[in-house]
């Protein structure tokens, strides 16, 4: 996993919307680039973040963190598809 030397990056999310109201990222934009969600292969509650563990249709892995109380998205962390 790359860890953004512990400093996640602002990112903008687009989310679906389930049926409990709990929102679910579909795609975010990272650096300009538009990046569909695949599949959330995990998610999880900490006290002061929501995060989604998510793959890309090419393979990579990304963890997303939502703040709600700052209304905020960051990347967290990234797996190439090819990385161990």
């Amino acid at each position: 996993m790359t860890h953004f030397n512990g400093v996640p990056i602002p990112i903008t999310v687009e989310c679906y919307a389930g049926h409990r109201g709990e929102e679910v990222p579909r795609r975010f934009h990272v650096g300009g680039m538009a990046v569909e969600v695949e599949e959330v292969l995990d998610r999880w509650l900490a006290p002061d973040h929501r995060y989604f563990k998510v793959r890309d249709p090419d393979g990579h892995v990304w963890i997303l963190r939502r703040d709600d109380e700052a209304d905020l998205w960051e990347l967290h962390m990234y797996k190439h598809a090819g990385q161990p």
